[in-house]
């Protein structure tokens, strides 16, 4: 689940670390095998030319590559404080997050044998379930802006490939073309979507697919703002709440710009269909405030802050998400989706 900043593939990477430096085993991506690379994603790149229109993919209307680079600073920063959350929480997250991409990995359907990149892939789950259903004679290779949660997926999953770069800036994605490309909750974080959503067709061979999921708005996922206003109080100073189309979970809660960034980035086939899922988690009430609330944009501040105000944030926080809880059975959290397909033109 991201927080409110732009999620953890939108800012800037500048460690250049390749498996020679922390010696996580064989590099080829054809058999699947361990690999940590760390590269530096040049500034600027993926950002001129007609993909990468300010309207669609600024920050804010009317913002350009300044405003795009700002944003993915502030981002950068937002991220570096937030990781430690979902790497502690990274097989919760695991588990109790699978519905928000479920329906996308259903669409997406991935074969054995196919090449599928994971965009925006955390501490390594997603990435791991695609590389189960490509199998040994294919791959799955998982990107994101953290090196923290890139080293944790590494750590936790040594068979796919594991990225740190910027999908909005950097080059060229290692191990292109693929065959299909994935993403669960990431997409709406870029902080130009259009340049985004752009390189990530361009890692795809001719004709090779996307399936996507983002948030829809708010008022489909009210328990994101309940564990935000309960822990808030408590804390200390929280990071800039986005608003409109600004980076963050609901950017794409208007279908039509979903569909426009997705033309924009040179997709064909762009369909956009809204569907409802359910998050079920256990009836444990400190635990699942403690997950929501340090994944989500308190987490920092709530690490920082002492003990006694974390659990005053955990129980201010659990009161506000208690009206999804059925005492006894465990919580029913409902998440209001957006699923996105495409294909990379033929040609």
């Amino acid at each position: 689940m991201p927080g409110y900043p732009p999620g953890p593939v939108a800012g800037p990477s500048d460690l250049d670390l390749g498996p020679s430096d922390l010696d996580l085993g064989p590099s080829d991506p054809e058999s699947g095998a361990s690999d940590l690379d760390l590269r530096q994603s040049g500034p600027g790149s993926g950002q001129s030319g007609p993909e990468s229109g300010p309207v669609l993919g600024g920050p804010r209307p009317g913002g350009g590559p300044s405003a795009h680079a700002t944003a993915r600073a502030r981002n950068a920063d937002f991220w570096a404080g937030a990781a430690a959350g979902w790497i502690r929480h990274a097989d919760r997250q695991d588990a109790l997050g699978r519905p928000l991409g479920a329906i996308a990995l259903d669409r997406l359907a991935p074969r054995p044998g196919e090449r599928i990149l994971d965009v925006g892939c955390g501490c390594g789950g997603t990435t791991a379930e695609l590389a189960a259903a490509v199998g040994p004679t294919g791959a799955a290779v998982g990107l994101d802006l953290s090196v923290d949660m890139v080293r944790a997926a590494a750590e936790r999953f040594p068979g796919p490939r594991f990225l740190a770069a910027d999908i909005e800036t950097v080059p060229e994605v290692a191990g292109a073309p693929f065959d299909a490309a994935y993403s669960r909750m990431a997409l709406m974080s870029l902080a130009d979507p259009v340049a985004g959503c752009a390189a990530v067709r361009r890692a795809l061979r001719p004709g090779g697919r996307l399936a996507a999921t983002v948030f829809r708005d708010g008022g489909a996922n009210p328990w994101l703002a309940a564990a935000l206003l309960g822990a808030a109080p408590h804390v200390g100073a929280l990071p800039p709440l986005p608003v409109g189309d600004e980076p963050g979970p609901f950017a794409f809660a208007d279908a039509g710009r979903a569909r426009r960034v997705l033309v924009a980035a040179g997709f064909a086939e762009v369909g956009v269909e809204a569907h409802d899922v359910e998050l079920r988690a256990p009836d444990q009430p400190e635990t699942v405030a403690a997950w929501l609330v340090e994944v989500g944009p308190a987490g920092a501040a709530y690490r920082a802050a002492s003990p006694g105000r974390q659990a005053a944030a955990r129980a201010g926080a659990a009161g506000l998400l208690s009206r999804y809880r059925d005492r006894g059975v465990g919580y029913r959290l409902p998440a209001g989706l957006w699923l996105l397909t495409a294909r990379a033109p033929d040609h």
